[in-house]
């Protein structure tokens, strides 16, 4: 008589269901990176898992199009209409680059009803960057 051989890490009883239409999300950050060329916008909850995202390249843009205001306010558009349909009412965002398309996506997020509660620049700034490398004698 052979004994049974657990099996670890099985998924014969576990349910499989869709990780991105299954949750109720009330609240959570949405982060905007606008650079020269694109402009790129996810939602995450509070604990940082990506619910939604949408670029300007996705949005249908292409070439130096894509870092337009125009571009960045359709992908904010695009991230923001999934999540409001999983429920989500409060929002803070977390803007980050340099690119012409921060203002029009935050004039696009602040459009779509959701209640924002702060708005933060987390742009990287620099501080006078590396050591430079030591002289070469000649």
């Amino acid at each position: 008589m052979t004994k049974a051989i657990p099996r670890i890490g099985s998924r014969k009883n576990v349910r499989i269901g869709s990780r991105k239409n299954g949750r109720r999300i009330p609240k959570g950050v949405i982060h905007v990176q606008a650079s020269f060329n694109n402009t790129i916008v996810t939602v995450t909850d509070v604990w940082g898992r990506v619910v939604s995202w949408a670029s300007a390249g996705t949005s249908g843009f292409k070439g130096t199009r894509r870092g337009t205001p125009y571009a960045a306010q359709a992908a904010a558009f695009n991230a923001i209409r999934t999540v409001v349909d999983q429920g989500m009412q409060r929002a803070e965002v977390m803007i980050k680059g340099p690119g012409l398309g921060r203002d029009a996506a935050l004039r696009a997020i602040r459009r779509s009803g959701i209640l924002l509660s702060f708005i933060r620049d987390v742009t990287p700034m620099t501080h006078n960057g590396c050591r430079p490398p030591k002289k070469r004698r000649v």
